[in-house]
């Protein structure tokens, strides 16, 4: 039986725009059982030791050893060190391919909205836009997901998220309390707008490349035996 945070999917967001203290890239690394994701902030010349520091602190340290990982075919993932590490923690690598039996539609989406959402996060929110990704963490974290048909947190967790009734569905009119939970308020309504729009331009893409295929009695067809692990 699948587990959560057992198998990973994750992907470099690059090429961004500097934070005030160097971020130009985001590590986003998704559970593929819950979708749940964390969003790290890192430089794109980051060396593969760094990264394997930062992977230990902030997913070995939460969810222990991982099962399998599936991830793009960046030189540092593809590296000896890299490789060694998993080997010794007993971690399966994968990488994103097309034909990859693992690599099909839904965490591939998952991860594109994901991009689309991040790159608009930093346009808007400038060079301090690290200091916002944990705000942009949680609103995704805490948002619905229609392939699991509730939010990841609740997947995660099994309950609901505790958060300020302020930080729900209000006008701006209503928005009171101490200034730091206004500006919080305030962020996560945006963020939230920012991932709507991110899903719906995801939709549409993949909408357009959809093809409706129909068959009659008598056609042959391919049969892909390599199942899902």
């Amino acid at each position: 039986m699948e587990w959560k945070w057992e198998k990973i999917t994750m992907d470099l967001v690059t090429k961004l725009s500097k934070s005030s203290i160097g971020y130009d890239a985001i590590w986003v690394i998704v559970d593929r059982l819950t979708k749940s994701a964390y969003f790290l902030p890192i430089r794109a010349d980051y060396k593969m030791k760094k990264l394997a520091r930062i992977y230990i602190n902030e997913i070995i340290a939460r969810h222990g050893v991982l099962v399998s990982i599936i991830s793009e075919r960046d030189g540092r993932f593809t590296s000896h060190l890299w490789q060694a590490l998993q080997k010794a923690l007993g971690t399966r690598l994968n990488m994103s391919t097309t034909y990859h039996p693992e690599t099909d539609g839904q965490s591939e989406h998952t991860i594109k909205t994901l991009e689309d959402m991040l790159r608009a996060c930093v346009i808007d929110f400038g060079g301090s836009w690290d200091t916002h990704l944990p705000l942009v963490e949680f609103s995704y974290n805490n948002s619905y997901h229609k392939s699991i048909k509730c939010a990841l947190f609740e997947a995660l967790y099994g309950r609901k998220c505790r958060s300020p009734v302020i930080w729900a569905k209000v006008r701006e009119s209503q928005l009171i309390g101490p200034e730091i939970v206004q500006e919080t308020t305030e962020k996560i309504m945006q963020i939230k707008e920012m991932l709507k729009t991110a899903r719906d331009r995801q939709k549409s893409y993949a909408d357009k490349r959809r093809k409706h295929l129909e068959f009659k009695v008598g056609d042959r067809v391919l049969l892909n035996l390599h199942g899902k692990e």
